[in-house]
């Protein structure tokens, strides 16, 4: 019977314990999936394409993190501060961002499907784009923000502000925006097909539906 020499056996297990790298580790946070670190510092952290489903974030700090092709499905982000984040193309998909601060984020393309915002913070942001079917955003804050052609069928955007929202080209067929506000809002080319609007403030909004007035 022939053996490989020692040596030989030593490279081979040492080429594949070099294959199984330790997860990323920021200011004691595991990146992994499911990791806990609630209150987390990760300012400016470089966690693109990372894998962060399930983990428990919130109260943590990712102001200006970039998260870009990001998988944060089911991530409990509630409260987190992501100011100025770059989000392009991340997974939250029935993430929980309820009253997080989103302002000025980068959000483009994200899939959001059954995203939990409600009361959260988007002033300014960059949803252009974004999948946000069954999404709810009640009472949140989208002040200027960017939702052109983004998804929101069945989105729940009861009292929700959009003073000056661009929602050109916006999927909006059976949103619930009861009692939300839409003035200086441009709605110009959006699909509204059995939307709710009661109650909706449309002061100076473009293409809102004069039916609801």
């Amino acid at each position: 019977m022939n053996y490989l020499p020692l040596a030989w056996v030593l490279l081979v297990f040492n080429a594949h314990a070099d294959d199984t790298e330790a997860p990323l580790t920021l200011n004691g946070c595991v990146i992994a999936e499911s990791s806990q670190c609630p209150g987390a510092d990760l300012r400016g952290a470089q966690l693109a394409n990372q894998d962060l489903r399930k983990m428990n974030l919130s109260g943590a700090d990712l102001r200006g993190a970039d998260l870009r092709h990001a998988r944060l499905d089911l991530a409990n982000l509630e409260k987190a501060r992501l100011q100025g984040a770059n989000l392009t193309r991340a997974s939250l998909q029935q993430s929980n961002l309820r009253l997080a601060d989103l302002t000025n984020t980068t959000l483009k393309a994200v899939q959001a499907w059954g995203l939990f915002a409600q009361g959260a913070q988007f002033q300014g942001a960059d949803l252009s784009a974004a999948y946000l079917q069954f999404s709810r955003l009640s009472g949140a804050r989208l002040h200027d923000a960017n939702l052109q052609a983004a998804d929101l069928e069945m989105a729940w955007l009861s009292k929700a502000d959009l003073k000056g929202a661009d929602l050109r080209d916006a999927n909006l067929q059976e949103a619930k925006l009861g009692e939300s506000n839409l003035e200086q809002a441009n709605l110009s080319g959006s699909r509204q097909h059995y939307g709710n609007f009661q109650g909706a403030n449309m002061q100076g909004c473009k293409g809102c539906p004069e039916s609801w007035e």
